[in-house]
């Protein structure tokens, strides 16, 4: 399938020593109307949800063709990709008693299979890949299961959210994290790709990076659902609303030390950015997906 090529103006510091990232292009992807919510680490498909995160579909950058994951109720919220590209591990939510219960799945890209790796429960409070195992904190406590033929064996420091706290999970171990302190509220943690800092967004206040003492290194402002890039750089979103709707929502990438750039224009409602430290893939507000190609430093 042909793929459209659409030139951006890009917004960015009048200093030309303020561009953060050197953008080639930016392609509109011809994927079924939804939400981006990864891309692989391999940068060759995207995951696609719905609106409210239900269901899962691949979509091949290469082929143009889809390929339904999974159905299942929750799943395209918060998926983790190992670093293969082939396994993708979501949650499903069900309801019983009127109460909700996820289970964490494992689907096989190449081959479609599913893997139950924790039974439904009410207490799932983060999931992370650590090497070739899925690490899931349920009750405060983690454990690790292996995603193929290699035992598990995870050590990377584990984040969750419990009761709106930023916790941490270290040596099987889980604890109230929270660097700005417990009066307020903690979405979207993520863990370096060095595995020694912590980028997370204050809601009311802004995205922060902490080390993993808790000591805040950076703020970074107004940055919201932020990702990291790579160790220095961050790349989120700079939405606006009236209330009801957004109005307008752009691309931003901001290093650790102070210089933020505008990636996309005001031709697009820009929202919820995923990469892989290459390519940076977005949805629109109206169920469109987009990824911005970098020319990377040699």
């Amino acid at each position: 399938m042909k793929k459209a090529i659409l030139t951006f103006a890009l917004c960015l510091s009048a200093s030309a020593f303020a561009q953060v990232l050197d953008v080639a292009s930016i392609e509109k992807l011809a994927t079924p109307q939804g939400v981006v919510a990864g891309i692989s680490p391999q940068g060759d498909y995207v995951l696609v949800t719905n609106a409210t995160n239900d269901g899962l579909s691949k979509y091949d950058m290469k082929t143009g063709a889809t390929t339904v994951v999974t159905d299942a109720r929750g799943a395209g919220r918060d998926v983790k990709i190992a670093a293969d590209g082939q396994s993708v591990v979501y949650r499903e939510l069900s309801f019983k008693n009127h109460l909700r219960y996820t289970e964490v799945k494992q689907a096989n890209l190449a081959t479609g299979e599913k893997k139950q790796l924790v039974k439904p429960s009410r207490n799932i409070e983060g999931v992370a890949i650590d090497q070739a195992a899925a690490v899931v904190v349920n009750k405060g406590k983690a454990s690790a299961k292996a995603l193929g033929a290699t035992k598990a064996k995870a050590a990377a420091p584990v984040l969750s959210i419990k009761n709106r706290q930023l916790m941490i999970t270290e040596n099987g171990k889980t604890r109230t994290f929270s660097p700005n302190g417990q009066q307020f509220s903690y979405i979207w943690p993520s863990l370096s790709p060095d595995g020694n800092k912590v980028l997370y967004y204050v809601c009311g206040r802004g995205a922060y990076v902490a080390d993993l003492k808790g000591h805040i290194i950076a703020e970074l402002g107004q940055i919201r659902a932020p990702k990291w890039y790579n160790d220095e750089i961050v790349v989120g979103m700079n939405d606006k609303d009236n209330g009801e709707v957004v109005t307008s929502s752009s691309i931003v990438a901001a290093t650790l030390y102070g210089v933020r750039q505008t990636l996309t224009d005001s031709s697009v409602i820009a929202m919820y950015p995923y990469t892989n430290g290459e390519k940076i893939a977005f949805s629109t507000a109206n169920g469109e997906a987009y990824v911005i190609n970098i020319n990377l430093k040699k």
